[in-house]
Formats: structure tokens, C-alpha cells, sequence
């Protein structure tokens, strides 16, 4: 079903990976609307009824549609997000990043794979399907996923009944490898900070008086080295963390698919798996200080820090924050003035894995690839699975993706592997089959 129109698909891609639809304040929010308009165009093209943007006061556009299944059939919410990360620098692309190339079987591009690979499975499944699918079909089709969709809740609440579901398949987790599916059970959640320490309320002549005078980036160095332990371990107390189940993962692969440099160490201890998907993590975002180009003789006054900590399944990002807000407090050094103010916060999620919708998942996977999918975590923050879930407590939410662990999300040279995009496009096709027989 899928073959016939798979031409059709990637071109489709192509012109919608070529839209930089970054969503990241400080860029042009009309190419976020062309990219909503694109993806309803080619909603509409794939058979999908109802076709329109959805909008919230404040918030990039999301798109949805609807096609009525067969009388008595389940009704099944695809998910995706059309909003896309900033290119970062151009020099370090191999292709420009808005530019779709193929290179040894896979297609790079800004988006390729997170998350526009994910509207070209949805738009697959209905075309294969010709505009008449087994089941009632809903379509949501985010554009500010990739900035913590931060009017989320605003969406829910307007268009609560609209999104109603049984299932949801939410298309932007990542597959272990192009040939090996993935059925994600669990999401870290996220907890992103401001750090403001302060030494002065001025700069002053760092000759004149520096030595007994601490300077406000010293004093920020100092603080963020206190997040972790010698050994790498995140120090905050009062954080959650759990264990997961084993996957076969060595350190070799993990190097290979992050570049880190021979010399350095991984941080903590325990499983890689653990500390991948169960436990918290923390990460320095950036630094505001003078820059190396125009810094001067004097005593910095203020500096400011962005973090992301990634919490562990089950844990509380209100109760994180208060830990966190605890401990660089009673860290800073020297009595340096410490203000801490939350930035963005998705809550953690685990998921039970036994109803309808997952075994019909896992037949569509031995349909399509010929075994069953892994089923681990995610060290990734999805904060949009706990909202749906808290909004259709009863729906089933069946999350996979078109990713892989090469496609290098995120960062230059994103890409999507040809081969397993065709063959997700497939398994979804199948799934809805499946979904329709074991309601």
C-alpha cells in the first residue's frame, strides 16, 4: 500500500523540511505558519477530512483534521509537531540545513527526522489507506513542541472534545536502529532554570581590587560545579531516580554515536541505561558573561547561567524545583547573591504497556519488520505525553517514532534513515489495521 505513494511522501517531506519553521523566540514566526499551512495542504492531499489550523492566543498554529471510521471502529489521535529546532551553525552542516540532501541512504536536513518525518508517516498511513481508514482518525499537529509546548494547555482546553481518542500515536520517539522498532515506555521530564548570582552592584578595576573581591562569573563557576559529584553523579539531594530494563547498549556504541572525544569519561555510575533513562540529568545550557573578544579589566558584577535538569519517571518537577532552588542556595559561595527562576518544566511519565493498543503495535511491527519492538525508556522530555494523558486518562498512548540513535537530532546534520522512514510509514499503515481488529 505504502510503495505507490512513498515517491509522493518524500517529496512532500522535502518541500516541508525546506520551510524553517524554528519556533525558538527571536525568529521569524511567519515561516512557523507556512509550515502549519504546508502540513494542512498535505493533510488534505493524503485523504484526511476537516482540514484546518487550530490557534491559541500567543501560540504558532497547530493543524488537525478528521475522518470518520466505520461504524463501531475505535477512534485513534495521530500525533506530531511541525515546529523545528534552530540550525545552529551553518559551517558545521555538510548540507545547508534547510536544504534536503541524500546521503548514503539517509536524507539530512533541519527537521528530517524530528518531528517532520513523523506528519510524513501520519499522511502515509491515510494515503495508503486512500482517505478511508479502518478506524475514526484524528490528526494534531503541534507547532511549539520544541519549545516545551508552552500553550499545550491552552490547546487542551479549547479543543478538548476535538482531540478526544481512544488511542493516541504519538510520532516523535526514536527507534534503536533503522531496522530495529521501538515502543517507548517511559519520558524524563524536564525542568529548565535561570541562575542570577551577583558579587556587586557595579564592575569595578579588577587591579584595583581584585583579591579580596569575588567577581560574579567566579562566583557562578564555583556554584555549577557543586551540581555534580566528583564521579559526575547529579548532587542534588531530594531528586528522584529509578533503574530500567537492560538493553543491549555497550560504551563503545555510545561513543560512536556522540563523538566523545577518546580521553573523556562518562559521567556516574551504575547501567548506561539507568543513567540514560531512569536517573536525572543535568546539562549547563549556556553562560551570559562578557564575551573572550571584548572582556575587559574588571570585576564582572552579575552572571546568569541556563539549566536543564531531566528527572527521572516519577518524580515532581515542583518539588525538583524546590530541591534545586535549596541547594544552589545553600552552595553559593562566598555569600553571593543567588536568584533562581524557573524557565520551563514538563512533567515525567511512565506507561503502562498492556492494553488494545500496544499489542496491536506489536503485530504491526512483526508485520512490518519481522520482530518485536524494544521497549525501553526515553531520556528524552516529551511534555506533552503527561498533559494528554492527565486530559484522556482512559486513551492509550502508543509512542514511537522515525528516528534513530544516528539521526542526530538537534544538533547539525539531522537526518532520517530512507529506508526505516518507508518501513514506519508501513508499520503505521499496518497498525491502523490491527487497532480496528482488537478494539
Amino acid at each position: 500500500m505504502v510503495d505507490g505513494v512513498f515517491g509522493d511522501i518524500r517529496e512532500r517531506l522535502e518541500q516541508l523540511v525546506r520551510i524553517p519553521s524554528v519556533s525558538a523566540e527571536g525568529f521569524d514566526a511567519k515561516h512557523v505558519r507556512e509550515s502549519a499551512e504546508e502540513t494542512a495542504s498535505w493533510l488534505e492531499h493524503a485523504g484526511l477530512g476537516g482540514v484546518r489550523l487550530l490557534e491559541v492566543d500567543g501560540a504558532h498554529p497547530a493543524v488537525f483534521g478528521a475522518t470518520p471510521g466505520p461504524a463501531g471502529s475505535p477512534t485513534v489521535l495521530l500525533y506530531a509537531h511541525h515546529d523545528v529546532q534552530p540550525p545552529g551553525l551553518e559551517k558545521l552542516w555538510t548540507s545547508p540545513p534547510f536544504e534536503p540532501t541524500e546521503r548514503k541512504e539517509r536524507l539530512f536536513g533541519r527537521g528530517s527526522a524530528d518531528d517532520k518525518a513523523g506528519i510524513a508517516v501520519h499522511a502515509a498511513a491515510l494515503q495508503a489507506w486512500e482517505g478511508k481508514p479502518p478506524v475514526g482518525i484524528g490528526v494534531f499537529i503541534e507547532g511549539e513542541e520544541e519549545i516545551g509546548s508552552v500553550h499545550l494547555d491552552g490547546f487542551l482546553n479549547k479543543f478538548e472534545g476535538l482531540l478526544r481518542a481512544d488511542a493516541i500515536v504519538i510520532a516523535d520517539c526514536t527507534n534503536w536502529t533503522a531496522g530495529l522498532p521501538t515502543l517507548t515506555t517511559s519520558v524524563r521530564g524536564l525542568l529548565e532554570f535561570q541562575i542570577e548570582v551577583r558579587t556587586l552592584d557595579h564592575a569595578v578595576h579588577s587591579g584595583r581590587y581584585g583579591g579580596p573581591v569575588p567577581d560574579a562569573l567566579m562566583a557562578l563557576c564555583r556554584l555549577i560545579a557543586t551540581l555534580h559529584t566528583d564521579d559526575g553523579d547529579v548532587a542534588v539531594q531530594g531528586l528522584s531516580a529509578g533503574s530500567s530494563d537492560a538493553v543491549p547498549f555497550t560504551e563503545a556504541e555510545l561513543r560512536r554515536f556522540t563523538g566523545l572525544r577518546k580521553s573523556v569519561r562518562l559521567l556516574g555510575g551504575g547501567s548506561l541505561t539507568d543513567r540514560l533513562w531512569a536517573r536525572p540529568a543535568l546539562t549547563v545550557l549556556g553562560i551570559d558573561a562578557p564575551a573572550t573578544g571584548n572582556a575587559a579589566q574588571k570585576l564582572v558584577p552579575v552572571a546568569n547561567a541556563r539549566i536543564s535538569i531531566r528527572l527521572a519517571p516519577g518524580d515532581d518537577t515542583r518539588r525538583a524545583f524546590g530541591a534545586v532552588q535549596e541547594h544552589l542556595r545553600r552552595h553559593a559561595p562566598w555569600g553571593a547573591e543567588v536568584t533562581v527562576t524557573s524557565c520551563r518544566v514538563g512533567e515525567p511519565h511512565s506507561i503502562d504497556v498492556s492494553g488494545y493498543a500496544f499489542e496491536a503495535f506489536r503485530r504491526s511491527c512483526a508485520d512490518t519488520w519481522g520482530c518485536a519492538p524494544l521497549e525501553p525508556g526515553s531520556g528524552g522530555s516529551l511534555p506533552m505525553v503527561s498533559a494528554l494523558a492527565k486530559t484522556y486518562p482512559d486513551a492509550q498512548l502508543v509512542l514511537t517514532g522515525v528516528e534513530d540513535l544516528e539521526s542526530n537530532s538537534h544538533s547539525e546534520n539531522e537526518s532520517v534513515h530512507i529506508g526505516g522512514l518507508r518501513n514506519c510509514c508501513v508499520n503505521e499503515a499496518t497498525l491502523l489495521a490491527h487497532l480496528a481488529a482488537g478494539a
